[in-house]
């Protein structure tokens, strides 16, 4: 890492700001600035002068990713992208199958993956001068932002390589952190709560919709964070990548308090709070919106405009987006009486598959005749069978084809640059679920914790609730839990399905041996569409007549396991008989390149590597 350090530290604060000016899109988070012919001697002086630095902050795709590319469908494919047992692509996950190789440079490491961390510490040591002109009133919110992105991007490193160098000031050539060992984990992460502490302390508490980073998406971000830290520590203690000290339960312990702090606000103030609850397919309408800005839910958010900034999710999302849900998190929806489905019970077809379940599944998953396309098609367009045919990037390999996110209030799908439904990057459902998760690894929970979080998210899809006396079911994952636990993971696996937590998780929790480890990822039953016939669902739905001999040649192809359901990576993953093979003593982190090993041997290598 030196000697790229060494190059990217001679970029200037003037090329960085202007840079930063150039590349910012999103309207809502620029007010545009003359910069010609602008320097530090003119350019720290006012709080508009920190806003339009940490403007850049914004779009910085290593912090919020857009997500506007072709093929992608946002945070919903996620999951699938980054490798997890809930959802797959049409290529298995080379790093879950042990194929990793240590790069010689790059590789999450090289200078331009540290590019944005010095953008932040060079606010850092400027915004001063600007609050010796004015006052600390007027920087703090600037301040607070780039302490969250600051926390934001240490996070992501730490998911990647675990101990990191710690730099919260502009490196130079000569600074000692580029000739250090790494600092352990938990060091780092302590570094992280201080930051995100002051974070809170200086950020505005959410009034009204503004674009910007509020003090309850800071809180959101820290409970996230020390949830993340805490588990890791528990259930990798003992291990090559156990923490230096296992501190679990001061981070566990921060994470309830931060999500109870919110949940508290909450109950006293009505913000945040749930969207949608008890309405009709509320739980699948709060992922296709356009505008979040009246929402009680989502504390942060991404808007797109039509010519503007905007993607192409819904050229794909009708039709599969090249990923399908497994087998793995259907069977994880409870029956719609809150007792779990029974090993072998009937899922010859999609409409069985939901019947009397938690209506989270029929708005997570398509299911045939029963979920809308297109609202305004005329007539309306509904799903008839997943799209098992077509090219990789539009089709469905599993046969359960995934529902959320998808808008269906259109008429077909929306030309290319012109998809505006809202990302999400933090919402409260989530810190129900770190609250209730946190308490429980603590061994604290109570029912009262529990109706205050997990019990809430099943009030808005009316679902019964869970108590602290659940009993212990032969379908959970974890053998070894207590059962509360388990039944609260569940719950998580549910509520976030496919909005790209599900990798996270099973690293956090060292659970690659339960989930990934020697398993075959497995979709729907294949003989449900044996001698489909589409004209069965006429005349509503006269476009798909077209697709009968496309669906039934491509239908041949899918291979099955002995119980029949689709394999969707067939004989490419290890000929077809053999899971994927998780390297269980390397694969839970990234290794640092060959080339930053050299540059400096005190940086050690990640375990296995």
């Amino acid at each position: 890492m030196i000697v790229e350090m060494k190059n990217f530290i001679k970029i200037t604060a003037i090329s960085a700001m202007v840079m930063i000016a150039v590349s910012s899109c999103n309207e809502e988070y620029l007010e545009r600035y003359p910069l010609t012919s602008i320097s530090d001697g003119d350019f720290w002086k006012s709080s508009n002068d920190l806003k339009l630095y940490v403007n850049g902050l914004y779009s910085r795709e290593d912090l919020l990713p857009s997500r506007t590319g072709f093929g992608t469908i946002g945070i919903y494919g996620l999951d699938a992208d980054e490798g997890s047992d809930t959802q797959v692509w049409d290529g298995y996950n080379t790093r879950f199958n042990g194929e990793g190789i240590v790069p010689e440079t790059g590789g999450g490491w090289n200078a331009d993956a540290w590019l944005t961390l010095r953008r932040i510490n060079y606010f850092m040591d400027h915004y001063p001068a600007v609050e010796a002109l004015t006052s600390f009133d007027e920087v703090k919110q600037y301040v607070g932002e780039a302490l969250f992105f600051r926390s934001l991007f240490y996070f992501n490193k730490l998911r990647s390589f675990g101990n990191l160098p710690w730099a919260s000031t502009t490196l130079t050539a000569t600074s000692d952190v580029l000739f250090e060992s790494r600092l352990p984990r938990n060091q780092v992460v302590d570094s992280i709560m201080f930051d995100l502490d002051r974070a809170v302390e200086y950020l505005p508490a959410y009034s009204s919709y503004t674009g910007r980073v509020s003090r309850e998406t800071a809180m959101a971000l820290q409970a996230r964070i020390a949830l993340y830290e805490g588990t890791w520590e528990k259930y990798h203690d003992g291990t090559a990548f156990a923490a230096a000290s296992n501190q679990s339960q001061k981070f566990l312990q921060k994470a309830a308090d931060v999500a109870g702090a919110l949940i508290t606000l909450s109950e006293s103030s009505g913000y945040p709070a749930l969207d949608n609850v008890g309405v009709e397919n509320g739980y699948r309408d709060l992922f296709n919106q356009s505008s979040y800005a009246n929402s009680r839910e989502v504390f942060f958010w991404r808007r797109y405009e039509v010519g503007v900034i905007a993607t192409n999710w819904h050229r794909y999302s009708d039709a599969g987006a090249g990923r399908g849900i497994t087998k793995s998190l259907i069977d994880s929806y409870l029956k719609a009486d809150g007792t779990p489905v029974a090993s072998g019970y009937d899922d010859s077809n999609l409409p069985k598959v939901v019947e009397g379940r938690d209506p989270r599944l029929i708005q997570t998953v398509h299911v045939t005749a029963q979920t809308m396309i297109y609202a305004q098609a005329s007539p309306p367009r509904y799903f008839i069978a997943p799209q098992l045919e077509g090219a990789p990037e539009a089709l469905c390999p599993t046969g359960y084809q995934l529902q959320k996110g998808h808008d269906y209030r259109w008429s077909a799908g929306r030309p290319a640059e012109q998809g505006t439904t809202g990302q999400i990057y933090f919402r409260f459902g989530e810190t129900l679920l770190i609250y209730a998760e946190a308490k429980a690894e603590l061994g604290a929970i109570t029912q009262a914790d529990l109706d205050r979080s997990i019990n809430k998210l099943r009030d808005r899809v009316g679902m019964p609730h869970l108590t602290t006396g659940v009993a212990g079911d032969p379908t959970f994952e974890f053998a070894d839990l207590p059962p509360v636990i388990q039944a609260i993971r569940r719950e998580r696996k549910v509520e976030l399905a496919c909005e790209g937590f599900r990798n996270s998780d099973i690293m956090r929790w060292a659970a690659a041996d339960e989930l990934i480890a020697g398993k075959i990822p497995v979709g729907a039953k294949k003989a449900q569409w044996n001698n489909f016939n589409f004209e069965d669902y006429l005349p509503e739905s006269t476009w798909d007549v077209a697709r009968q001999n496309t669906f039934t040649t491509a239908l041949d192809s899918y291979q099955t396991d002995a119980g029949g359901y689709i394999k969707p990576f067939g004989n490419r993953l290890n000929g077809g008989t053999e899971g994927f093979k998780f390297n269980l003593n390397r694969d839970y982190l990234l290794p640092i390149p060959s080339n930053e090993l050299r540059l400096n041997t005190n940086l050690g290598q990640n375990p296995g590597w």
